[in-house]
């Protein structure tokens, strides 16, 4: 996969577009200077989780003696299960009740380090990828994210609620394309395993 490629996903799987409403909701108490800091504050705290993920996964799959072919398949079954829930969501609550600013929980874990990017990571650590590759594809997306994030009050008074749903749907249907790719490539390293 290329760095364009790989962080697109990563960025897709944050889904920092459809979690514009649930940072607003959760930071609409704090003045805007201290919203800036602790978007910032969390954004930092899921990078360095996420990245932590990346590190441990390869040793986790092979302690557990999983294969390449494994990986791959399980990795496009993940990404299109995900992809499927972005594009038919089920019904959330976008007004979330948090009584003090919020620190690591919501919205470092498991808003943007949410169980779709950390077992990503988890098998892509095992994959082929060079680890600069991979990491810097993440900091793109993570990048991409923060300034989004930053960005949410504008961003949710210009798109309104129909135009963020329909990003992430139309996200979701970009991340239901690379899990199929994911997929094939796994069944095809199976068979010529197997032949």
């Amino acid at each position: 996969m290329s760095i364009f490629t790989l962080s697109f996903t990563f960025f897709l799987l944050m889904d920092s577009v459809g979690n514009i409403p649930l940072y607003i909701s959760v930071l609409q108490s704090l003045p805007p200077k201290r919203q800036l800091y602790v978007i910032i504050r969390e954004m930092v705290i899921a990078l360095f989780i996420i990245i932590l993920f990346y590190f441990l996964g390869d040793g986790l799959l092979d302690l557990l003696d999983v294969s390449q072919d494994a990986v791959q398949i399980a990795g496009g079954i993940i990404l299109f299960l995900i992809a499927l829930k972005m594009i038919f969501p089920p019904p959330k609550d976008t007004q979330m009740e948090v009584e003090e600013e919020p620190f690591i929980v919501p919205l470092a874990v498991p808003l943007i380090a949410g169980p779709s990017i950390l077992a990503t990571m988890v098998i892509y650590s095992h994959q082929n990828h060079p680890v600069f590759s991979v990491l810097l594809s993440l900091f793109i997306a993570w990048s991409l994210s923060l300034g989004i994030l930053l960005l949410s009050p504008y961003l949710q008074k210009k798109l309104g609620k129909r135009g963020i749903i329909a990003c992430e749907r139309l996200m979701g249907l970009i991340l239901i394309l690379i899990g199929i790719e994911m997929l094939l490539k796994g069944f095809a390293m199976f068979v010529g395993r197997c032949t």
